[in-house]
C-alpha cells in the first residue's frame, strides 16, 4: 500500500528508494525486544540475540512462522500483541541514525524520496511521524496493514518498491534515474528485481559479507557518504542509458 503528499512524483527528478528499519531508525531493540517479550508471554521458546536480529528485514509474519512454537493457530494473536507494544513503545524509543537527518536534508533538494519497507503502511508512515522524517518523503510504501492478507508476488519489498516507483512516475521496466538503500539482502534483491542500483549501509543489520553476496553496487559506511554515493550511482546510470 502507497501514502504520499498530494501531487507527489511525476518522474521530473531522480528518485531515492530507502528502507525504514536498519537503514534511516534505529530500532534500539524495540522490534527484537517487543518480539521475544511477546513470545515468552505465550511460553514460546525465544531465539538467541543474533536469531533475533534476522527477524528485522523481512515481514514479520515470515520471520516469526520460521521460529519453533508458532503456527498457524498462534500466529495472529502474536502479531497483534507485537504490533500493539511497538505502538505503545516502540516507536518512541526508536533512534534516528546519526547523520540521517542531514542527509535527507540533502537528498531530498534535488531527489524524490520515498521509504520502500516491509512494515505495515500505516506503522511505517507513524514512525516517521513520531521521529520527525515525515515531511522529507513524497511517499511511504509498505505492506498491506492486513498481515494476514497474502503475500504478494515477489514479495512484499518488491511490491513496496513498485509502489514506490510508481509513485513517482517510474513505472516502465527499466529505472536509469532511481536507486535504492537498504540494510539487508531484501532491499537489494529487490533493487536487482527492478533494475535499479542498491546500495547497501553498514551501520543496520545486514553485514558487509551478506551486502555484497547480495550484489551491492557500492557499500555505505556513514550516513555523510549516502547523498554523494547517491549522486555518483544515478549519474553513472544516466551516462548509460
Amino acid at each position: 500500500m502507497t501514502a504520499g503528499a498530494p501531487g507527489a512524483g511525476g518522474g521530473s527528478r531522480p528518485a531515492v528508494l530507502l528502507d525504514l528499519d536498519g537503514t534511516l531508525v534505529d530500532p534500539a531493540g524495540s522490534i527484537t525486544g517487543g518480539i521475544a517479550a511477546t513470545l515468552a508471554r505465550h511460553g514460546l521458546p525465544v531465539p538467541g540475540p543474533e536469531r533475533l536480529r534476522t527477524l528485522v528485514g523481512p515481514p514479520l509474519r515470515e520471520g516469526l512462522r520460521s521460529l519453533d512454537g508458532v503456527d498457524e493457530g498462534n500466529l495472529p494473536v502474536l502479531i497483534r500483541e507485537y504490533r500493539a507494544g511497538y505502538r505503545d513503545h516502540g516507536m518512541a524509543a526508536s533512534l534516528v541514525y546519526p547523520g540521517i537527518r542531514e542527509a535527507l536534508e540533502d537528498l531530498g533538494r534535488d531527489h524524490d524520496l520515498v521509504v520502500a519497507t516491509s512494515k505495515p503502511v500505516s506503522a511505517a508512515r507513524q514512525l516517521l511521524r513520531v521521529q520527525g522524517l515525515d515531511h522529507h518523503f513524497v511517499a511511504v510504501c509498505g505492506s498491506s496493514d492486513d498481515e494476514t492478507a497474502p503475500i504478494p508476488p515477489g514479495g512484499t519489498k518488491v511490491q513496496a518498491m513498485a509502489e514506490a516507483l510508481a509513485a513517482v512516475g517510474m513505472d516502465g521496466e527499466r529505472h536509469p534515474h532511481a536507486v535504492m538503500v537498504g540494510d539487508r539482502h531484501f532491499d537489494l534483491d529487490g533493487a536487482a528485481h527492478h533494475g535499479l542500483p542498491g546500495i547497501g549501509v553498514l551501520w543496520g543489520f545486514g553485514d558487509r559479507s551478506e551486502l555484497t553476496a547480495a550484489g551491492a553496487d557500492a557499500l555505505c559506511g556513514s550516513a555523510a557518504e549516502l547523498p554523494a554515493l547517491c549522486r555518483r550511482l544515478l549519474g553513472e546510470r544516466a551516462i548509460q542509458h
